[in-house]
Order: C-alpha cells, then sequence, then structure tokens
C-alpha cells in the first residue's frame, strides 16, 4: 500500500491548482473528517477525482497533451 501511495506520488508530482467554491460549514466539516482519517483535503480530492474519470472510463496520463481520451 505505501508503494502505491509512493508511485501515486511521484505520477502526480508536476500539478496545477483547482479552485472550487464551497459552503463555509461544509469546507469545515469536509477538513474535520479528512483530519480524522489523517488525510489532507487535497489528498481526498485528487482520489475523488481519480475515481469520477475511471467511473466515465476516461483515461489520462501523468503528462496530459491535449484533452483526456474516453474508451
Amino acid at each position: 500500500m505505501i508503494i502505491i501511495g509512493l508511485c501515486r506520488a511521484a505520477m502526480e508530482a508536476k500539478t496545477a491548482r483547482l479552485t472550487v467554491l464551497i459552503d463555509p460549514a461544509k469546507k469545515k466539516a469536509f477538513e474535520e473528517l479528512c483530519e480524522t482519517q489523517d488525510l489532507t483535503p487535497s489528498q481526498v480530492v485528487r482520489q475523488l477525482i481519480r475515481d469520477y474519470l475511471s467511473k466515465h472510463n476516461v483515461s489520462y496520463d501523468s503528462v496530459s497533451r491535449g484533452n483526456p481520451k474516453v474508451k
């Protein structure tokens, strides 16, 4: 499991910023839940995005060149 985490970290070494507007109460609840699970909000959001892309059969690579391809 640690090896998988390290591989993902290496793949996501170059990052881009995503700004999300959210209700302050939801933000606080989300941050508190993440803390109880010893995760950062960024880690959880990245996993949510990976899961969403997978659910919709969208492939991507770590060095994206244009739009992702739907399988």
